[in-house]
């Protein structure tokens, strides 16, 4: 049994941008977990509908 593993959860999200206002799309979570236990996020990161891989820090979680 490992102590330290990796999980990565992918679950929809509503997000909030100027240009395109509330959008509702999949951000997917990097976590680092002891003993199945998340303890921090390492990465998140949310797929466009063109494809591209963005930062979740480009927009945010409310108006």
């Amino acid at each position: 049994m490992k102590l330290i593993t990796v999980i990565r959860k992918t679950q929809p999200e509503s997000r909030y941008t100027k240009k395109m206002g509330v959008l509702l799309t999949k951000v997917t979570y990097i976590k680092k977990a002891i003993l199945g236990i998340p303890i921090k996020t390492l990465h998140s990161y949310r797929m466009t509908y063109y494809g591209e891989i963005k930062e979740c820090r480009n927009c945010s979680l409310a108006k």
